[in-house]
């Protein structure tokens, strides 16, 4: 007298869902932590423009030179806060190696920033011999046909 414990002998065709929804669930988890992560730089409150010219290309790659002013104290280059004095000597030694048509810096000013605090990072960069600055503006969301 035999038994067979745990089964048939025959070999079982369904699919087994809860590996594959525990895999995609662990994904899942990761992405949502990485995300908030790549952001580069600092948060500003861009203003916004009616009619903004075409959007550089150069600004989004990770060689560009971007100066964030979240406020009237504050200079960030990347995510590394500089005082005014120390921000000219940073960029300098950040565009040493580029040539002279890609001595770009883009400024990234908050709207609550006064026009004195951007001019006085503009004179900064200025003094390191680098005549193109870019000013960052957000893209305003264009209205429906029908407003």
């Amino acid at each position: 007298m035999s038994m067979t414990v745990g089964g048939s002998d025959e070999y079982n065709s369904e699919i087994n869902v809860t590996p594959m929804v525990d895999v995609m669930l662990v994904l899942l988890i990761i992405f949502m932590i990485v995300t908030p992560l790549l952001q580069q730089g600092v948060s500003v409150n861009l203003p916004r423009e009616m009619n903004a010219p075409t959007e550089d290309p150069d600004i989004a790659k990770d060689t560009s030179v971007i100066v964030a002013i979240p406020d009237n104290n504050n200079f960030y280059i990347g995510k590394s806060l500089y005082p005014l004095e120390e921000l000219g000597e940073k960029i300098k030694t950040l565009m040493k190696d580029k040539t002279p048509d890609k001595r770009i810096v883009y400024i990234k000013s908050s709207v609550e920033v006064e026009y004195g605090t951007v001019v006085k990072a503009v004179d900064q960069i200025r003094k390191q011999d680098i005549d193109k600055i870019g000013l960052v503006a957000d893209k305003k969301k264009k209205a429906a046909s029908g407003q």
